[in-house]
């Protein structure tokens, strides 16, 4: 298996199976002397970690991070921060009847297919729980990020079709952690809350979208031809376990208006220029141009459902079988920690390309 190492010059390689031993990975091209905050990279694993409400599977994990490399008297020293983060709460037995067939939608032809064997437990490599690895670079790059004036924040801004306003200017986005859907809208939250229960109740999932903000990206991040930054951007979110659709700034939306209305039109204010709209989501032949980036993200309802199926199994025999274990009926409440933490790798990637380029 390769391609497990994400990132330029920031760069994460991650390891681990849903229930093996441990989930980890090494970070390189962390900047040297960066204090490092364990308990706001803590913080954030517990965002994404299970069983941190109703909603949620109820797999029960502490997901404790340890830091093994690269730290010295609290700060980041440059060398590669190695990290693990132990499984303690695997149910293996829940997965012994699908060691011969097929879910749907997952992960499990497609590995046999492709390398002959596969974990079956809890889909093995393929897991979501591969994604703490993605949540600790995360934090890592925001702890950079934010010394640099540069934020990351994502949202739950549809579930099902329960959908927030597009303009994430008419939220007051500090709210989003004030619910368990991660929804800064207290009362469309509840309205989510309620059909992820109902979901959840009958065995069945729902997807949703994640929005995210980025705030104080300076202008010139991106390479023009095969290096865009929202191509990296999109690249890093399609990477995401159940992941359907990326879009940035207007979107799929802008096709609908003439360019008179969708054009950002240049501005002289106080000897900066600026643009009098967004509609390009702060990115502009490939490169920042200095406004805020905002883009969508898609996720499928999840694929595991606690209801009768059919299926094949390896030999291709028609059957039927019922998912056991412990699942999200919606991925969107943990996902968003998931959704900021490979953006701000990204931007923190493309600002030390730009600065090496300018070395």
């Amino acid at each position: 298996m390769t391609r497990n190492t994400f990132g330029n010059l920031f760069t994460l390689t991650t390891f681990g199976e849903s229930h093996g031993e441990a989930v980890g990975g090494v970070i390189d091209g962390m900047p040297a002397g960066i204090d490092i905050d364990i308990d706001f990279i803590q913080q954030e694993l517990n965002r994404r970690r299970p069983g941190q409400s109703s909603i949620t599977t109820s797999r029960q994990e502490a997901d404790k991070v340890e830091l093994l490399s690269g730290v010295f008297e609290g700060k980041s020293t440059g060398c590669p921060i190695g990290f693990i983060v132990r499984n303690t709460n695997q149910h293996s037995q829940d997965y012994e009847n699908l060691r011969c067939l097929f879910r749907p939608s997952h992960a499990d032809f497609t590995y046999e297919q492709k390398y002959g064997v596969r974990d079956h437990r809890g889909g093995g490599r393929s897991s979501a729980r591969i994604t703490i690895s993605r949540c600790v670079g995360g934090a890592l790059a925001k702890l950079v990020l934010r010394q640099w004036g540069i934020s990351v924040q994502a949202y739950t801004s549809q579930v099902g079709q329960i959908v927030l306003e597009r303009d994430y200017h008419l939220y007051d986005l500090e709210q989003t952690e004030c619910n368990a859907v991660r929804c800064p809208d207290a009362e469309k939250a509840k309205e989510m809350e309620a059909l992820i229960t109902q979901m959840k109740k009958e065995g069945d999932t729902i997807g949703g979208v994640i929005t995210c903000v980025i705030k104080g990206c300076p202008a010139g991040l991106g390479e023009p031809e095969f290096g865009k930054l929202h191509a990296a951007l999109g690249s890093a979110m399609l990477s995401i376990n159940a992941v359907k659709g990326f879009e940035y700034g207007e979107g799929f939306d802008g096709v609908a208006v003439r360019g008179s209305e969708q054009n950002d039109v240049f501005q002289n204010i106080d000897g900066k220029i600026t643009t009098k709209t967004n509609h390009s989501g702060g990115i502009q032949g490939g490169i920042s141009n200095g406004q805020d980036i905002y883009f969508r993200v898609a996720f499928k309802p999840v694929a595991t459902i606690l209801t009768d199926q059919e299926t094949v199994d390896k030999e291709g025999n028609p059957t039927t079988f019922k998912a056991k274990g412990r699942h999200d009926p919606c991925v969107l409440p943990r996902a968003v920690p998931i959704v900021e933490a490979m953006a701000a790798m990204t931007i923190l990637d493309y600002c030390l390309l730009k600065n090496s380029a300018n070395w």
